[in-house]
């Protein structure tokens, strides 16, 4: 069932709360693709209805960013999540989300802010008022959904964090439930801006997984300085790369780690043909 409106959204809500089901909700910015599938099949098999949101939402956006060309397949992403077994896609416009006006700027709508310790690095460092922007977004349709539990992908792992972070702070009543990344045969982390890169390019993108990958091979066999561990990166770097952060921080905080432990996750950021691509690996 595809809807538009947030009335319509709530009218069904209202019907399922009324006779005592769970409602999960997988909030996505669509162009969907094995990754998202696989967190609306967690949905499917743990609650009794599932919602999915397919908004790409234009305050995560930062100036110059992607969001005229972002990837938008509406029809192929009902198509999906029907397939899939969800019971609601919501597709709402940017003026059904935040009215009239100027929705780009704060002195003009409320923002849900996170706290700055969780933003002033890694993604947020690049990307000034992103995690405001989703905090927002996803805060809203916890409102409009009020689901029970709320899928979001790993490989989104700063989010992630800071999601789990906001419901915590602000009481929402909802469970975050993580859901593992979903990779490509040849470990290529699946992502919506995939569809940027050329077959070339997504040889070259290969660097970020095995880099990850080689780290953690490391760190098995007991290599835990994060300065040695860093430098085992390089020799995967090429012309073809441009790398923005390799970094190893805590799980629960983000808090910079000197020397990484099984509570260490090492984030990545780079670009290929100028295309910005993320993943990030667990040591445990």
């Amino acid at each position: 069932m595809l809807v538009h409106t947030i009335a319509e959204v709530r009218e069904k809500i209202k019907e399922w709360k009324k006779e005592g089901l769970t409602v999960g909700l997988v909030p996505t910015m669509g162009a969907l693709h094995s990754g998202h599938k696989s967190l609306i099949e967690k949905s499917v098999e743990k609650c009794d209805r599932t919602v999915v949101s397919v908004f790409v939402n234009p305050i995560q956006f930062c100036p110059g960013e992607d969001l005229e060309k972002y990837p938008r397949t509406l029809e192929a992403d009902e198509k999906l999540c029907t397939e899939a077994g969800v019971d609601i896609v919501f597709a709402p416009s940017p003026k059904e989300m935040y009215g009239e006006g100027h929705i780009m700027s704060s002195d003009f709508l409320t923002y849900v802010i996170p706290p700055y310790f969780y933003v002033d690095k890694l993604c947020g460092k690049s990307r000034t008022g992103h995690f405001d922007g989703v905090c927002t977004v996803v805060n809203k349709l916890f409102n409009i959904v009020q689901p029970d539990f709320a899928f979001f992908g790993e490989k989104d792992r700063q989010q992630l964090i800071i999601l789990k972070k906001m419901v915590k702070d602000l009481n929402i009543p909802v469970e975050i439930v993580p859901c593992p990344i979903i990779r490509e045969e040849s470990g290529l982390a699946l992502s919506s801006r995939n569809k940027y890169l050329s077959e070339e390019d997504k040889k070259h993108a290969l660097a970020l997984s095995k880099i990850l990958f080689n780290i953690k091979a490391c760190y098995d066999k007991g290599i835990n300085d994060v300065s040695s561990l860093t430098e085992t990166a390089y020799s995967y770097l090429s012309e073809h790369h441009e790398l923005e952060y390799l970094e190893f921080r805590d799980a629960d905080d983000l808090e910079e780690k000197v020397n990484a432990d099984d509570n260490t996750i090492v984030f990545i950021a780079l670009k290929v043909a100028n295309v910005r691509l993320i993943d990030n690996i667990a040591l445990r």
